[in-house]
């Protein structure tokens, strides 16, 4: 079994740290200078054709500009920064010409489908059951105060003025 001894690891994580950092260090002094103009010109009209790439690389410079003193920042930096964190694209993008009257439409169609539905199936049911009739419903009273269901403040309490379990009209003959 090979094994190697613990301070030549040592010595290569520090080195490799020692090379990241300095290539860190070059990477920062290299984002210190001003972005030029034509990188930022009409950025507006040109940032939702850009590849995803160029956008990101464009971003990652402005920002990396941004955290060093902002009086630095040229005129043209500031209105690209402001406008990539907040202008009209992505998910603050404005709604397509017509999206308003697309969705009123569906919502239309929506209603009288579930409108149609409703009107089948109520030409196509049943009768209403035989306990839907008035009579039928004050035979169901009486024989709740028969049997004194709820005594406090139902059809059984006292000086109850209520209509009970009545909501159907009479029987049709």
């Amino acid at each position: 079994m090979l094994r190697t001894p613990a301070t030549s690891l040592l010595r290569s994580s520090l080195a490799r740290a020692s090379s990241r950092s300095s290539s860190l260090t070059v990477c920062r002094a290299a984002s210190t200078h001003a972005i030029s103009k034509p990188t930022l010109a009409n950025i507006e009209k040109r940032w939702e054709g850009m590849p995803l790439q160029e956008q990101a690389d464009l971003w990652m410079s402005l920002r990396d500009r941004m955290k060093e003193n902002w009086a630095e920042l040229t005129l043209h930096e500031k209105r690209a920064a402001y406008w990539i964190a907040f202008g009209p694209h992505g998910p603050r993008a404005l709604p397509p010409p017509g999206e308003g009257k697309k969705v009123a439409l569906y919502t239309a169609v929506g209603v009288g489908v579930s409108l149609a539905f409703f009107v089948a199936i109520r030409m196509f049911a049943g009768p209403a059951p035989h306990t839907m009739t008035k009579e039928w419903q004050e035979a169901s009273n009486e024989y709740l105060k028969s049997q004194k269901a709820d005594p406090f403040t139902g059809v059984a309490s006292e000086g109850y003025t209520g209509k009970g379990m009545v909501q159907s009209p009479p029987k049709s003959a």
